[in-house]
C-alpha cells in the first residue's frame, strides 16, 4: 500500500466516521458538522448525550465547539504509541487542561492519531523496491532503438572504499604540494558525513543543503565539521534563508559564489573541505576560504589527472567494481533484442578496457557500435571544435581524418555535432544513461531531445529506509499533525495557543527524526523537510527516468512503457497526508465562501 493510497483511505475514513457521506455528496449543512463532535457524541451515549440533537452536539462550524458542545472533563485519550510509533508522537494524559476548548482540540488530535495508526498496518510499504525504474516523463521502450552509456558509476559501479582512498591521497597532496600544516593528516575520512547534491559557499566556507526554491534547509549548514546555528545562518545571509538566483551555482553547478556537488566522486571532496576548514578554525589559524576551496579542488583533481584512482581500481577490480555480472547481463539482453549501443566516457581507454574485460569479457567492444573515450563532457555536448581521433588496439593516437564512426574502433574526444552527423542518431530514438545530471544528461535533453536516464545509487539505501514501518508511521503522523494544525489554526485563544506550541514542538521533533534516519547532518538527497531538494529538482528536469543501477532494466520487458505518477498539485484532489484531517477543506472558511458565491 502506497502513502498515496493510505492517505486516500484516511481521508475517506475520517469523512465516513464523522459524517457517513463522502465529501462530494454532502450538503452545505452536513459540511459544517465536526467529525470530532460526532465521534464524541457516539462515544458518550449517556442520558445527557441522548437528549442532544446533532445541531446541539455540534456547532455550525467544523473548526471548534460552540456553547452546546458537551465536555465530559475526561483527559485526552492515551494511545498505544510507545515502542511502535514514531518518536515524539505523544499520547495525551490528564496533564492537559480539561476545559471545553482543550478537550475539543485534543479529541481531534487523538482521533487523527488513531486513524493514522490503524490505517498503516505492518508491511504496508514492503512493496517499495530499490530495483524499480521511476519515471519523470512517459517513455516507451519499444520506440528506443539506440542505448548510450557513460562508464563510471553507470556501467561500472564502485565500492565506497574508493572514496576513502581519494580523500587520503588528496589530503596528502595538500600537505606535500600546497604546504598545508602536517597535522591535517590526523583528520581521517568520515564515511557518510556528506551526501550528493549539496551546495558549498566558496566565500563563507559553508556546506549546506538547498531546496528546489533556493532556500537553505535549517539545521543543514556546516562550517567545517560543526553545524552553524540557524540564527547565525540568517545573519550571514541577510536575515533570510533564501539564496538569490545570481548567487546560485549556475547551469552546470559552478557559480561565482556557490558550487553544487552533483557527482558521486564529489563525496570525498566535500569531506576534505569540511575537514580542512575544521582544522583551521579549531587551531585559530587565519585563512581565506576561497584559497582553501581552490586548493582542495586542485588536490582532488590531481588524484584523477595523475591516474591514482585508475591505478587503484585496475590493481584490484574485484574489490572496487560492484555488480559487473549485472552489467554483462544488461548488454547481452539489449544486443539480443537488436538494439544499437554506444559508450561516451571521460575516462581513458586503458582504464575502460580493463574494467569492461573484467565485467563483460575480452570481446566487450563487440557489444558497442561506437566507443568514445576521454570525451571531455560536458564540453563534448556543447562545443563543435574538437575532432574525433581514432586509437589503435594499444590505445595510441592515429592521424587519419574521421569520416565515419565504425564498430570495433575506439575514438577519442570529438563532439556531439559530428557524432549526430556521422551516425544519424537523433531524438527520442536514443536513450542515454549517466550519473551526472549536468555533465551527462542536461544538454542531451534540453538541446537535442534525447531520452535520458539517471543512475542514482542512493535510491537503494534510501528506499530501504522509506520501506520501514517506523518511518512510514512517523512520516504519516507528521503530515497528519501538520494538516491538523493548518485546519485548526483559527483557534487563537491563549489556551489553544499553548496547545499549538506543544504540537509545533512535536512536529519539529518528527521532522528531525525523518531527516536523521537518512543522514544525521544533511538528511535525504531527495527532500528537505517538505520540499524537494535542489538535486531533486534537477533530477526531475534532466532525466526522463531514473534508477539505482542499469541492472534495473533487467526487470522490464523491452517494449515496456514507463508512466509517470500523476501526483496531485496543491490545488488538485486532496489525497495527501497533510490533508487527511482537514475534511478535504484546505480553506478554513470554505462554507462562508460557498454561501457568498
Amino acid at each position: 500500500m502506497s502513502f498515496k493510497a493510505v492517505g486516500a483511505a484516511v481521508v475517506r475514513a475520517l469523512w465516513l466516521k464523522g459524517h457517513g457521506t463522502p465529501p462530494l455528496a454532502r450538503s452545505t449543512r452536513a459540511s459544517a458538522l465536526s467529525t470530532t463532535c460526532s465521534v464524541l457524541t457516539a462515544r458518550e451515549p449517556g442520558p445527557e448525550a441522548s437528549r442532544l440533537s446533532p445541531e446541539q452536539s455540534c456547532g455550525p462550524g467544523s473548526d471548534g465547539p460552540n456553547g452546546d458542545v458537551p465536555s465530559s472533563g475526561d483527559p485526552p485519550q492515551q494511545l498505544p504509541w510507545a515502542g511502535e510509533g514514531p518518536p515524539g508522537a505523544r499520547g495525551r494524559s490528564s496533564t492537559a487542561v480539561p476545559t471545553r476548548q482543550a478537550s475539543y482540540l485534543w479529541a481531534r488530535y487523538n482521533d487523527t492519531k488513531r486513524l493514522v495508526h490503524d490505517l498503516i498496518p505492518p508491511g504496508a510499504c514492503n512493496l517499495l523496491n530499490s530495483s524499480t525504474i521511476y519515471a519523470n516523463n512517459e517513455v516507451d521502450l519499444s520506440t528506443v532503438d539506440i542505448y548510450g552509456f557513460d562508464y563510471d558509476y553507470t556501467l561500472a559501479l564502485y565500492s565506497n572504499a574508493l572514496n576513502g582512498m581519494i580523500y587520503n591521497k588528496a589530503k596528502g597532496f595538500l600537505i606535500e604540494y600546497f604546504k598545508y600544516p602536517k597535522d591535517i593528516h590526523k583528520y581521517d575520512y568520515i564515511p557518510n558525513f556528506t551526501v550528493r547534491g549539496l551546495h558549498y559557499d566558496i566565500q563563507k566556507g559553508l556546506l549546506m543543503k538547498i531546496d528546489a526554491f533556493h532556500y537553505i534547509q535549517p539545521g543543514t549548514v556546516y562550517r567545517g565539521l560543526s553545524p552553524v546555528p540557524d540564527e547565525e545562518v540568517l545573519e550571514l545571509f541577510g536575515g533570510t534563508y533564501h539564496v538569490p538566483l545570481e548567487q546560485d551555482s549556475g547551469f552546470y553547478g559552478k557559480g561565482p559564489k556557490l558550487k553544487q556537488f552533483m557527482d558521486i566522486f564529489s563525496i570525498p571532496e566535500m569531506t576534505l573541505l569540511a575537514a580542512a576548514n575544521d582544522f583551521f578554525i579549531r587551531n585559530g589559524i587565519d585563512y581565506d576560504p576561497v584559497h582553501l576551496f581552490k586548493d582542495v579542488s586542485e588536490a582532488i583533481g590531481m588524484v584523477h589527472l595523475k591516474g591514482f584512482m585508475y591505478k587503484w581500481i585496475m590493481e584490484d577490480l574485484d574489490k572496487f567494481i560492484l555488480r559487473g555480472d549485472e552489467t554483462d547481463a544488461v548488454l547481452h539482453r539489449l544486443v539480443s533484442q537488436g538494439k544499437k549501443l554506444f559508450l561516451i566516457t571521460n575516462s581513458p581507454f586503458s582504464f575502460v578496457d580493463k574494467g569492461m574485460r573484467h565485467m563483460v569479457g575480452k570481446d566487450w567492444r563487440d557489444f558497442f557500435d561506437v566507443v568514445i573515450v576521454q570525451a571531455d563532457k560536458p564540453h563534448f555536448f556543447t562545443d563543435c571544435i574538437k575532432p574525433f581521433r581514432r586509437l589503435d588496439g594499444n590505445g595510441d593516437l592515429q592521424w587519419e581524418k574521421i569520416t565515419s564512426l565504425d564498430k570495433g574502433q575506439i575514438y577519442k574526444q570529438g563532439n556531439l555535432f559530428d557524432f549526430l552527423r556521422l551516425t544519424g542518431w537523433r531524438g527520442s530514438r536514443v536513450l542515454y544513461f549517466g550519473d551526472h545530471l549536468y555533465s551527462d544528461l542536461a544538454d542531451l535533453m534540453l538541446r537535442h531531445g534525447w531520452r535520458t536516464a539517471a543512475i542514482v545509487p542512493e535510491l537503494e539505501p534510501e528506499t530501504k529506509v522509506v520501506s520501514t514501518h517506523r518511518y512510514a508511521l512517523s512520516l504519516t503522523w507528521l503530515q497528519a499533525l501538520t494538516g491538523l494544525m493548518e485546519r485548526l489554526q483559527t483557534h487563537r485563544d491563549p489556551e489553544s495557543k499553548r496547545i499549538f506550541e506543544e504540537w509545533q514542538k512535536e512536529r519539529e521533533e518528527l521532522r528531525a527524526m525523518t531527516k536523521n534516519v537518512f543522514n544525521p547532518q544533511f538528511g535525504s538527497i531527495f527532500r528537505t523537510c517538505h520540499n524537494p531538494t535542489y538535486f531533486s529538482r534537477r533530477l526531475s528536469r534532466f532525466s526522463d527516468i531514473y534508477m539505482a543501477s542499469v541492472s534495473c532494466l533487467l526487470n522490464y520487458d523491452p517494449s515496456y512503457t514507463f508512466y509517470p505518477r500523476r501526483t496531485p498539485l496543491q490545488h488538485e484532489a486532496p489525497l495527501w497526508m497533510d490533508q487527511l484531517c482537514t475534511g478535504c477543506m484546505k480553506t478554513p472558511h470554505l462554507e462562508e465562501m460557498s454561501q457568498i458565491r
